[in-house]
């Protein structure tokens, strides 16, 4: 059994498999952090190892408290990966972008995939049938865009995230949701578009936060898969465990 830790800025996401299976998956605070691991070693004490994934700073306490439990990986650019990284500046692509291709090699081998991660940001990511991962693109999020207007306008508000009922906003409101969402949705239909003028045998993976909100408002055809990080890292756990 392995256990999968995804430390974001201010929340951590935990997750338990058994093989391919996936057990158990929270995500907490980050102050909770060393009460989960313990609970967990107490619900699971068949697990042996673990993987941490990190795009914030966590304490040494947290990550002493981890290797006390665990066979611990800290996943880096160093790391072994299942793919070629033909990016050209390695060591800025992030561990996120990371797993999310390990998860496209292992889930679907031997395919021209691309990732779409929708979340604080809208990252872009493409691997080749041969293993080969080339880059992408990195964009705002549904909610970068919305905090955007309000934060750098005198008059827009911050509104909650809300899928748009027009094509023409009909109040300020109704614009900045219809400019927000139908703006995201071209933008990743636009991407897919000129992914499948290049590669028709495309595969194309939608996950992330926003990812149940924009899949239904997509005209291309996806998997939508809210747990595909956690499922690459599990992969790159048992990939240099071998």
């Amino acid at each position: 059994m392995n256990l999968v830790v995804d430390v974001g800025n201010t929340r951590v996401k935990f997750a338990v498999f058994k093989a391919d299976k996936l057990l158990y998956k929270k995500a907490v605070d980050l102050e909770r952090f060393i009460e989960i691991i313990r609970t967990l070693k107490k619900e699971y004490p068949e697990l042996k190892n673990a993987i941490i994934s990190s795009v914030a700073s966590i304490s040494k306490v947290q990550i002493k408290c981890l290797k006390h439990n665990f066979r611990l990986l800290e996943l880096t650019h160093l790391t072994k990966v299942p793919f070629y990284n033909l990016y050209k500046t390695p060591n800025t692509l992030g561990l996120d972008r990371i797993a999310l291709v390990s998860a496209a090699v292992y889930k679907y081998p031997n395919n021209n995939t691309l990732i779409i991660d929708a979340g604080t940001c809208i990252t872009y990511d493409f691997v080749t049938q041969d293993n080969a991962y080339l880059g992408g693109a990195i964009s705002p999020g549904i909610r970068t865009r919305y905090k955007a207007l309000n934060n750098l306008t005198a008059n827009l508000p911050l509104l909650n995230t809300e899928k748009p009922q027009f094509l023409v906003g009909d109040s300020t409101s109704t614009s900045m949701h219809v400019g927000v969402v139908h703006g995201v949705v071209n933008e990743i239909d636009g991407f897919v578009k000129r992914y499948k003028e290049k590669y028709s045998d495309l595969t194309i993976i939608l996950t992330g936060g926003d990812a149940n909100f924009l899949s239904e408002q997509l005209k291309s055809s996806i998997f939508a898969n809210s747990n595909f990080i956690l499922e690459g890292l599990n992969y790159i756990l048992k990939f240099n465990s071998n």
